[in-house]
């Protein structure tokens, strides 16, 4: 297949809005061998092994990490990488192909490894650790939470029998079952509360350490992003960075220089958000109202950043958004009148946090099935969705007419 009909960034805004980027094209199996090499490299010899969602939540937890275990990366060669990239001086300058950062973390290595991971990957990732993990090394899960203790079991104790402690920061959803079945590993779980604390917030006040001011302000701003309180302009800064560079980057930035972002990565995020807002306003201006129950659920399709939709959505007066993406995944955001997006997650293999919440809809047989996709702009994954919404305005007005009858 020519290289052309995949390469989005050629493409007119409106197609490139209706398409997955280039890398969903790849099938998982080209980039197993790699993805196993890098764990490797990155874990044997490691004073300690993270874990981690890669948003700016999770990767703000290796930053306190790795500061508390004095292996905070210098920033000095990230900036003046990025800067090239912004000149246009970096193949002239180090030798190399830029990219779209596609290297952008191969000159990295502290003592505390990580393993930036999600969801859909962190079976795999863990799988690597149990693998590859010296004995005595410690291990941290941060911003994640498994479906089912199940899929990780063997692996995890694996993990634990080799490592030296373990200890799991998270603020998702955990039912008690799952939680008892991590902990009876001796593993030392913190869940915060999800409408409260970010994961960047358990794990500063669980890590025994003194740190500095400005990691305190590190974790309240990341929550204001995280739990969508939206408070803190500086917060939507972290996030689109995050978004945008490699875990290395970020954490290292980050670490020296808190939520205060030198100039080198402020201009490199205003300069991808020209393009971001234009893909923001296609994704609104396809938006539907439904109503379903008593709540108003506005629902959209694109390739955008979806907290800025369901933003934008939530001021025409919708309670809940829903963004099905090109990739096939969808993202659930409500309001203070709608805090259940985890339950309708939940029906759609997904889950979260009542205001925030993804979920990945079982439809995908084949590739028919996601050309389908593509040229509905979603509409299998979108019925799914709003019959769960349905679903549970059928459970609110049930309880309504019991209690209405007691």
């Amino acid at each position: 297949m020519d290289d052309a009909l995949i390469e989005s960034d050629t493409l007119p805004l409106d197609r490139k809005s209706r398409l997955p980027g280039t890398g969903f094209f790849y099938p998982d199996s080209l980039d197993e061998d790699r993805s196993e090499e890098r764990a490797k490299e990155a874990v044997e010899g490691a004073e300690a092994v993270v874990i981690t969602d890669s948003d700016a939540d999770g990767l703000g937890c290796i930053a306190l990490i790795r500061e508390a275990y004095d292996a905070a990366l210098d920033p000095t060669p990230f900036e003046e990488r990025r800067r090239a990239k912004l000149d246009g001086t970096y193949e002239e300058r180090f030798g190399e192909d830029a990219g779209e950062d596609a290297e952008r973390d191969e000159h990295a290595e502290s003592s505390v490894a990580l393993l930036p991971s999600g969801p859909h990957s962190f079976e795999e990732d863990l799988g690597y650790v149990a693998e590859f993990l010296g004995e005595g090394t410690d291990v941290f899960v941060c911003d994640i939470c498994p479906d089912a203790f199940e899929y990780i079991a063997e692996d995890l104790g694996a993990v634990v029998d080799r490592a030296g402690t373990v200890r799991w920061f998270d603020h998702h959803q955990w039912d008690d079952e799952l939680a008892a079945s991590v902990r009876d590993l001796g593993i030392d779980l913190v869940v915060g509360e999800s409408d409260e604390e970010c994961s960047t917030d358990v794990t500063l006040r669980s890590l025994d350490y003194e740190f500095d001011e400005h990691f305190e302000e590190l974790a309240a701003v990341t929550r204001d992003h995280d739990l969508w309180m939206k408070e803190d302009e500086r917060s939507d800064d972290l996030a689109d960075f995050a978004y945008w560079t490699g875990g290395e980057e970020y954490a290292a930035i980050v670490g020296a220089y808190g939520v205060d972002l030198p100039a080198v990565a402020t201009e490199y995020v205003e300069e991808r958000r020209v393009e971001k807002r234009l893909l923001i306003e296609k994704a609104v201006d396809r938006a539907v109202e439904h109503e379903v129950g008593d709540w108003s659920v506005g629902v959209t399709y694109g390739r955008c950043s979806q907290n800025e939709v369901a933003d934008a959505l939530r001021e025409q007066g919708m309670d809940a958004a829903v963004i099905v993406k090109p990739s096939g995944s969808a993202s659930i955001r409500g309001s203070d009148d709608f805090e259940r997006c985890h339950e309708v997650a939940g029906q759609v293999n997904g889950g979260g946090h009542p205001k925030a919440a993804g979920c990945m809809p079982d439809i995908y047989d084949d590739m028919l099935d996601y050309g389908h996709h593509w040229t509905t702009e979603g509409a299998t994954a979108k019925r799914v969705i709003l019959r769960a919404f349905e679903s549970l305005a059928e459970e609110a007005a049930a309880e309504n007419a019991a209690d209405a009858a007691e």
